[in-house]
C-alpha cells in the first residue's frame, strides 16, 4: 500500500530532533541523579546529622581522674530510657566515701552543664572536663541518646527533652540553684543548650548564662550553606533553630567561633549573636569572640578558660550589687 499523498514513510521514522535528545541526557544524567540523592538525603537525613557510635559502657575510671573527682551519673528520660554520664567535680573538691553527690558538691562553685557535638561520646570530652574543672566548675556532661554506651535513637525533640531532665536532674536531685548553672554547648550541642537555656529562662529559673561556641544561627541554615541547590528547607526534621530561641533567653550569653570554621561558617554564629537580648537581666552586655584561624570545635581552651572566667566574676559581681541594691 502507498503512502498518504504528501507523506513519506521514512520520514515519518527519522530520529528524534536534538533538543529531545538533549533533553533525555538532561533526565538521565542530571535530574534522576539529584533527585536519587535528594531521596537518600530525606530518608537517611538523621543517620548523616547523627554519626553515632556506641560502646557496651563507659565508666568513669576510663577517664583517669583523680579519686573522688569524676562520678558516673544517670538520669531517666520522659519515654523510659535511661541515661549515663559524668559529673566532674572542680580542681580541689573531692568526693569523700560516705559523701553523696548532692552534699559532696560545693555550693560556691558554677556548675557546667555540657552538650557536645554531634560525634564522639564523653569520653572524647575529658579534655574538655579538665579545662573546665580547672576554671573551679563543676562539670555535669550527658551522651546523647544512642552515643556512647546509652539506648535510644536521637532527634530533636528527644534531645531537648533529655536537656530538661538532665536540668532537673542538676536543680532538684543535686539541689544546684540555676543561678549557678552555666548552659554550655558546642557545634550541635548549641542547639540542645539554647534551646534548654530559653525554656529555663521562661519559667523563672534563668541560668548564670549560655555559653554556645562553633554553633550556628539554625540547623537548616547550616545545611542550605553547604548543599545551596537542594530543597533543604523543606526536608529537613532536625531545624534546631536557635536564632528564634535565643531572642528570649534573659541570661547573660557569650559566644566563641573560629575564623576558619569551613563547617559552621562564621556568618551563621554572628547572625546568632545578632537575635540575642543585648545584655541580661543583670546588666551583663553579651559577648562575641572571634577566634583567629581556629576550625570546627577548635576554639582555644586558654581562650575559652578566660571568656568564661571573666563572665562568671562578671556575674558574680553583678548579682552582689543586686542584692546589696535590695537590702
Amino acid at each position: 500500500m502507498s503512502s498518504p499523498a504528501g507523506t513519506d514513510g521514512n520520514e515519518r521514522q527519522r530520529p528524534p530532533s536534538w533538543r529531545r535528545r538533549l533533553a533525555r541526557y538532561v533526565v538521565l544524567f542530571g535530574l534522576v541523579p539529584y533527585l536519587s540523592i535528594v531521596v537518600v538525603f530525606a530518608v537517611a537525613q538523621r543517620r548523616f546529622l547523627y554519626p553515632r557510635e556506641q560502646v557496651a559502657s563507659i565508666d568513669a575510671a576510663d577517664a583517669y581522674f583523680s579519686a573522688g573527682r569524676l562520678h558516673d551519673v544517670a538520669i531517666d528520660t520522659h519515654d523510659s530510657l535511661r541515661l549515663r554520664g559524668w559529673l566532674a567535680l572542680a580542681d580541689g573538691l573531692e568526693l569523700q566515701s560516705d559523701e553523696s553527690l548532692r552534699d559532696g558538691l560545693d555550693g560556691n562553685h558554677f556548675v557546667v552543664l555540657y552538650f557536645p557535638g554531634n560525634s564522639g561520646n564523653r569520653l572524647d570530652r575529658v579534655h574538655d572536663c579538665r579545662d573546665l574543672t580547672g576554671i573551679q566548675c563543676d562539670v555535669l556532661l550527658f551522651d546523647y541518646r544512642g552515643y556512647g554506651d546509652n539506648p535510644g535513637s536521637p532527634n530533636e525533640e528527644d534531645l531537648a527533652a533529655d536537656a530538661w531532665s538532665a536540668w532537673n536532674y542538676l536543680t532538684q536531685e543535686l539541689g544546684v540553684p540555676p543561678q549557678r548553672i552555666v548552659v554550655f554547648g558546642e557545634s550541635l550541642g548549641g542547639g540542645v543548650a539554647t534551646r534548654l537555656a530559653e525554656r529555663a529562662c521562661s519559667t523563672d529559673a534563668s541560668p548564670a548564662a549560655l555559653v554556645l561556641s562553633s554553633t550556628f544561627s539554625s540547623m537548616v541554615d547550616t545545611v542550605s550553606w553547604h548543599y545551596p541547590y537542594f530543597p533543604v528547607r523543606l526536608m529537613l526534621l532536625d531545624r534546631y533553630p536557635s536564632a528564634d530561641y535565643i531572642s528570649r533567653v534573659n541570661c547573660s550569653v557569650l559566644i566563641l567561633h573560629g575564623t576558619s570554621d569551613d563547617f559552621v561558617p562564621l556568618e551563621l554564629s554572628r547572625k546568632l549573636f545578632a537575635a540575642a537580648p543585648s545584655e541580661s537581666a543583670i546588666g551583663i552586655a553579651k559577648r562575641f569572640v572571634e577566634v583567629p584561624h581556629a576550625g570546627h570545635n577548635a576554639i582555644s581552651p586558654t581562650v575559652l578558660r578566660e571568656e568564661l572566667r571573666m563572665l562568671l566574676e562578671q556575674t558574680t559581681a553583678a548579682r552582689r550589687r543586686a542584692k546589696e541594691d535590695q537590702e
